[in-house]
């Protein structure tokens, strides 16, 4: 017994056979996988590595220093922040102000016996991993008042000092290359003790 429908017209039913025989004509082959491009767009752009080497790329290019100018060579630091110079591209924009915030040390000009417990003070605040540049011939051997009884013949009788920078004063471009120096011993000082 065959139902009839009354909403079904032949016509209906010719037009839709069509569509369907089309697409079945048409359908021989199937569309191509949609994530089959995945495989080489992560061939392309995924990277790798060890997380002690991304630790280490994160601490290179996060270093904050404390600016403590204490002469003439102060001046070149603050040229060296400037935008000629630009500080910035090594991750240094931002001055800290506070030992509690930086993790560098970034001594520029001549030491006195009066301010050496002040730098020490500065250097107990910081936290690990902590760094310290010397900036200068006052700040690294005391300088042309290296006899003084006042000077102190070199801040590494008071700190440990990672990178000296001679000159007098340096030029900024000179301080660059001595934080470049500086990120190569951060790069190669693990934050994994063996």
């Amino acid at each position: 017994m065959e139902i009839e429908r009354p909403y079904v017209s032949s016509e209906l039913d010719r037009v839709e056979g069509a569509e369907i025989d089309a697409l079945m004509a048409a359908s021989k082959e199937p569309y191509p996988d949609p994530v089959a491009w995945l495989h080489e767009e992560l061939q392309r752009n995924v990277l790798l590595t060890s997380t002690e080497h991304v630790i280490d790329w994160g601490k290179r290019y996060s270093v904050w220093p404390v600016p403590l100018g204490l002469a003439c060579c102060a001046f070149e630091m603050i040229c060296a922040a400037a935008s000629r110079y630009d500080l910035s591209r090594f991750g240094m924009e931002v001055m800290r102000f506070s030992p509690r915030q930086a993790d560098l040390l970034l001594v520029a000009g001549t030491l006195t016996w009066k301010m050496a417990p002040a730098l020490r003070r500065i250097y107990d605040q910081m936290a690990e991993p902590k760094w310290v540049v010397a900036m200068g011939a006052c700040t690294v051997s005391g300088g042309a008042f290296r006899g003084s009884y006042s000077v102190v013949p070199g801040i590494n009788l008071i700190v440990p000092v990672d990178v000296y920078i001679p000159g007098c004063p340096p030029r900024p471009e000179g301080l660059l290359h001595g934080l470049m120096e500086l990120h190569r011993k951060v790069l190669a000082d693990n934050l994994i003790k063996k």
